[in-house]
């Protein structure tokens, strides 16, 4: 399927069935952690990237082929910003019609100042956005936006959604070591939480492969802060266990493709995920996908992460590694690439 994958374990939404609506990191925020690596060029353009009817043919042949007790929520989410797909809301809408589980919608958040992308995502069971800084310098510094998304506008948009939304939200705060980890810019994140009244805050640490190289999770002290500052609502939300759902793919090049596309994963996880085949087909797949160009090869961690070839990583040395017929890139300059002073 080229729009809907999984069910995948999701730490929030335990079998997830994702639908995704945009290609590869359309995107209108740069974020330093992002595990799908940087984007190029940034979009803030609303439009229907992929045919609406198409995606919710594949979501009706999903949910008819799986059995109910599958899947516990049918979540849009993918390689970018679901909200700049111009008809989320009619898709929201018809699957809901289509299923009684219940329907997620992960998203920046960036688009909620907008009165129609508001109203699209009332129709959603959740709304898990995110807000990362307090503060606009920490937040072009985090999630490096494009021009016409301002923090105050993020922040609007966050409190005016919270005064319709009748549903869940769950507010994502992603905690980078030397960025927002420190007492003062939790405490800042944590103003602004009282102002919009989320359900729940869920703290994120980047445990897959951040676009940039300086990227680490806060320490166990400052994670225990950051839940105490935050608030009786805040949670740390730890990697999900569970297994890939990959009945519908013949071969397992195409599995470790579409698992890839949107969560990049170490190569023992990999293996793990793959035992519908033997470990030789898998040996001899991961080393033609590697020859094929189709996939990259990026270290993080002092460990090998699979991810798909068109993302784009800063450390081209890894990527070339997946992909030596590629022609060499000259690099692009984005805000704060380079690590903060503060970061360790």
């Amino acid at each position: 399927m080229k729009y809907v994958f999984g069910p995948v374990p999701s730490r929030r939404l335990g079998q997830s069935l994702g639908i995704d609506t945009i290609p590869l990191k359309t995107c209108n925020w740069n974020c330093v952690y992002c595990q799908l690596g940087r984007t190029r060029p940034l979009t803030n353009k609303r439009r229907e990237y992929f045919p609406a009817k198409d995606i919710l043919l594949e979501a009706e042949q999903a949910l008819w082929s799986r059995a109910n007790d599958e899947i516990d929520w049918v979540t849009f989410v993918g390689s970018g910003e679901p909200t700049l797909h111009s008809q989320l809301g009619w898709l929201i809408r018809q699957v809901k019609s289509l299923t009684e589980k219940p329907v997620a919608v992960i998203t920046n958040g960036s688009l909620l100042y907008l009165p129609e992308v508001r109203e699209e995502l009332n129709a959603a069971d959740a709304v898990l956005p995110t807000l990362d800084a307090g503060t606009a310098a920490l937040y072009r510094k985090i999630n490096r936006p494009h021009p016409e998304i301002t923090f105050d506008r993020l922040v609007e948009g966050l409190i005016d959604f919270r005064k319709e939304y009748r549903g869940k939200l769950w507010i994502e705060v992603m905690l980078v070591h030397g960025l927002n980890d420190m007492p003062r810019e939790l405490w800042n994140i944590a103003r602004f939480l009282q102002r919009i009244g989320p359900d729940a805050v869920h703290l994120n640490l980047p445990t897959r492969p951040p676009s940039e190289t300086w990227v680490q999770a806060p320490n166990e002290e400052s994670l225990m802060q950051a839940a105490s500052i935050l608030g009786n609502i805040a949670e740390v939300v730890h990697p999900a266990a569970g297994s890939f759902d990959l009945s519908s793919y013949e071969n397992p090049m195409e599995a470790i493709i579409e698992i890839i596309t949107r969560h990049p994963m170490r190569q023992d996880e990999l293996e793990q995920t793959l035992t519908r085949w033997t470990s030789m087909q898998v040996e001899q797949t991961l080393a033609d996908l590697e020859a094929s160009g189709r996939a990259q090869i990026v270290e993080r961690y002092g460990a090998r992460f699979w991810s798909a070839a068109p993302a784009h990583f800063p450390d081209k040395v890894q990527s070339q590694r997946a992909n030596p017929n590629r022609k060499k890139e000259v690099p692009h300059v984005f805000e704060s690439e380079q690590q903060p002073e503060n970061s360790g």
